[in-house]
């Protein structure tokens, strides 16, 4: 069985900075890739960040040089450190294992996930 759990979100000003975390348990989780995704009120889910079991990374492009993903193997967790904050990153944020060990931005690539973490961001 695989649970994914995030922590981490909140309320923060224009320009602030948050760091998310994700545990993702489970037999082997620390051999598959894990992302991060968003979603606003109306719009599709977004993807964000995801890194390979390798530290390979790719980022969507609105969060390029602001956000960064990173994995404390010893701790199984995922953080995504998030610098220079926009309202329009306001969002639920999710963090899912995929079902394979390359990154991914396609939602159904990846099988487990979290159930949110809402990050606000304050003009």
């Amino acid at each position: 069985q695989v649970h994914v759990v995030e922590s981490g979100g909140g309320l923060v000003q224009a320009g602030g900075s948050l760091r998310l975390s994700c545990v993702a348990s489970g037999r082997a989780s620390s051999n598959y890739a894990i992302g991060w995704f968003r979603r606003t009120p109306g719009k599709e889910r977004e993807f964000v960040a995801a890194i390979t079991w390798t530290n390979n990374v790719d980022y969507t492009d609105s969060v390029k040089g602001r956000f960064t993903i990173s994995r404390d193997y010893a701790e199984n967790t995922v953080y995504l450190q998030m610098n220079s904050l926009k309202p329009e990153d306001t969002a639920v944020y999710y963090c899912a294992r995929s079902r394979y060990s390359s990154t991914s931005s396609r939602s159904s690539d990846y099988a487990y996930w979290g159930r949110g973490t809402q990050v606000t961001v304050s003009s």
